[in-house]
């Protein structure tokens, strides 16, 4: 009788687990990018993390992703409620807060595939930047604008320019860059940077480079950046 209850209560769990395993995969997608006044906010690829909870599902850890380069991101998710937010000290830029310390979130009812958008408020933003390629140098020429100017203000680091092999370019990924001091900054206006190509460091017969403009700002560890841009040789 024993081994009768054995062989019942082992096919019971293989049956329970087996019926577990085979839950759908998730095929909703959420998507959006990071936005200042409608334009995308720029990052560097893999370094800006953000959170989705579903409330009332019984599981209080998060989902967790991160931003593209370009600020955006996308999400496999099972139809539901989602608060969408951004954890404090991430990002060049502020996230709102509903009290101290207190994060706010965002509100999604996911029925669907849906794209939400992510305002937020940057240090600052690099304006009407021009990038070009003569005699062998990437340049750039472009303006920062001071976006929050109140106490919660905070100084630029320096400014870099990095052109890259590939569309991924920031300080972890480039073949060159240059940086100017932030305190090497007399006008916000019309700054000018220029980077040597180094053609040993690109692929055999390769014939352009990606660039973009970033700004370091002070006591935050994420950079803010320009567009990518994909320069001929």
């Amino acid at each position: 009788m024993k081994i009768k209850h054995y062989i019942l209560l082992t096919f019971i769990v293989a049956a329970f687990g087996c019926k577990k395993d085979n839950y759908s995969a998730p095929t909703i997608t959420l998507n959006g990018r990071l936005t200042y006044q409608g334009e995308a906010v720029n990052v560097e690829d893999n370094k800006v993390p953000f959170q989705l909870y579903q409330p009332g599902f019984g599981k209080t850890a998060p989902i967790s992703g991160t931003f593209a380069q370009d600020g955006s991101y996308s999400t496999l998710l099972f139809a539901g409620n989602y608060k969408f937010t951004i954890q404090a000290n991430q990002g060049p830029f502020r996230w709102k807060e509903v009290s101290a310390g207190k994060r706010d979130t965002v509100a999604i009812n996911l029925t669907g595939n849906q794209t939400v958008d992510v305002e937020v408020q940057p240090f600052y933003m690099v304006r009407n930047a021009q990038l070009t390629y003569a005699g062998g140098n990437v340049n750039a020429v472009f303006n920062i604008e001071k976006v929050i100017t109140d106490a919660n203000a905070r100084d630029i680091e320096r400014v870099s320019l990095y052109i890259n092999k590939t569309q991924y370019v920031s300080v972890a990924d480039n073949t060159g860059a240059t940086d100017l001091a932030g305190s090497s900054i007399t006008s916000l206006n019309n700054i000018a940077m220029n980077v040597a190509v180094d053609a040993s460091k690109l692929s055999p017969g390769q014939n352009y480079v990606f660039a973009r403009v970033g700004i370091k700002i002070a006591g935050v560890e994420d950079m803010i950046f320009s567009p990518l841009v994909k320069l001929s040789l």
